[in-house]
C-alpha cells in the first residue's frame, strides 16, 4: 500500500471528525472508499486509530482531533505514524514510509520551502518532500525519501562532495546546481550547472556523468540514457506547472501533487492533449480553466474529492 493512499485515508479521517461533516462529504468519502481495494485496506487501518491512539509517542500526540484544522500537518503526521503500523507493530526504522514521516525536513501538500544548510548551500524543497541532512568530516549527505529538491551546493573548504541518496542510488556533486525527484520506481536527476555523477544503488561502480542541460533517470540497477533537460523542469520554483502537449491524465496526476485529497481523471479522457502554464498555488483556478479549452467538466464532490470527467 503506497503512502499517498494512506495519507488520503488519513485526510478523510480528519475531515469526517472535524465537527463539520455533511451528507455530501460522507457520500464523497463512500465513493472514495469503494473505488479501490487499496482504499478499503487503508481505511481498515484508520478504523484501528481509537485502539492504537495510546501507542502514539506522547511528544507526537495532540490534545484532541478538534485541533485538526489548526494543526493539520501535525494531525496527519500522527495519523501517518498510526497508519504505518502493521499487525506486528511499528514499521522497521529502515522502511522508507516510516523514515519519511520522521525526517528532519518535511513539506506538506501545497507547501514549498527554501532551506540553507550549515555550510551555506541552498536547498529548495517542492511539495510533499521528506529528507535528512548529515554532514561529517568527509562528506555532505542528503537522504531524500520522497518528493523533489533543487540543490545549490557551495564549494567546500574541506573538499567534501555533496551526495544525494535515494533508495535507487546516489547523485554526487561538488559546486553545481541540480534537481532530484524521487518517483515511484526510479529517481530523476536534472543538471542546471556544471556536472554530477549518478550511481545505481546495486552497482555503485557504474557511473553516469551528467552535464549541464541534461537529465536522466535511474533505479537500483541501471540508468537511462541522458537527454535534454526540459526548459520548464524547475517551473515549480516560481509556483508554476508548465506543460507542452502532455496527456491530460498525466497532467491531472501531476497537478494532484499540489492539492490535498483525491484528484482523478476519467479513463476515457486521459489521452487528451493539454499545453499551458498553470499556477500550482491555487489548483482550483487551474481546474476551472480546463473546461475553457477542453471538452471536460470538473466535478467537486467535496474539497478533497475532485473528478475531471467528459463534458
Amino acid at each position: 500500500m503506497d503512502i499517498k493512499t494512506l495519507e488520503a485515508a488519513a485526510t478523510w479521517y480528519v475531515q469526517l471528525n472535524d465537527g463539520d461533516s455533511n451528507a455530501a462529504r460522507t457520500h464523497a468519502w463512500r465513493q472514495w472508499l469503494q473505488a479501490s481495494p487499496q482504499h478499503a485496506a487503508a481505511w481498515a487501518r484508520v478504523e484501528k486509530l481509537q485502539q492504537q491512539w495510546a501507542m502514539v509517542p506522547p511528544q507526537a500526540a495532540l490534545s484532541s482531533l478538534g485541533a485538526a484544522q489548526a494543526q493539520r500537518r501535525d494531525v496527519l503526521k500522527v495519523l501517518g505514524l498510526l497508519l504505518a503500523m502493521g499487525g506486528g507493530g511499528w514499521l522497521a526504522a529502515e522502511q522508507v514510509p516510516y523514515r519519511a514521516l520522521m525526517a528532519q525536513q518535511r513539506t506538506g501538500t501545497g507547501e514549498r520551502r527554501a532551506v540553507q544548510l550549515e555550510d551555506g548551500s541552498q536547498l529548495e524543497m517542492n511539495v510533499d518532500t521528506a529528507l535528512d541532512v548529515r554532514f561529517d568530516a568527509k562528506v555532505r549527505t542528503i537522504q531524500l525519501y520522497q518528493g523533489e529538491i533543487l540543490v545549490r551546493p557551495l564549494g567546500d573548504l574541506q573538499q567534501r562532495p555533496l551526495i544525494v541518496h535515494t533508495d535507487d542510488g546516489s547523485v554526487l556533486a561538488r559546486s553545481t546546481e541540480f534537481s532530484v525527484r524521487k518517483l515511484v520506481q526510479q529517481t530523476r536527476v536534472g543538471v542546471l550547472q556544471a556536472s554530477v555523477e549518478v550511481r545505481p544503488q546495486r552497482y555503485p561502480d557504474r557511473v553516469l556523468q551528467l552535464q549541464a542541460g541534461q537529465q536522466a533517470s535511474f533505479d537500483p540497477q541501471d540508468f537511462t540514457v541522458a537527454h535534454a533537460l526540459p526548459a520548464d523542469s524547475t517551473a515549480w520554483l516560481q509556483g508554476m506547472l508548465s506543460v507542452n502537449d502532455w496527456r491530460l491524465g498525466d497532467f491531472i496526476e501531476e497537478l494532484g501533487r499540489y492539492r490535498p485529497g483525491v484528484l482523478r481523471c476519467a479513463p476515457s479522457i486521459q489521452a487528451m492533449s493539454i499545453s499551458g502554464a498553470f499556477r500550482i498555488d491555487d489548483t482550483d483556478i487551474a481546474l476551472a480553466n480546463l473546461p475553457k479549452t477542453l471538452p471536460v467538466n470538473v466535478r467537486y464532490l467535496s474539497r478533497y474529492w475532485v473528478s475531471v470527467e467528459p463534458a
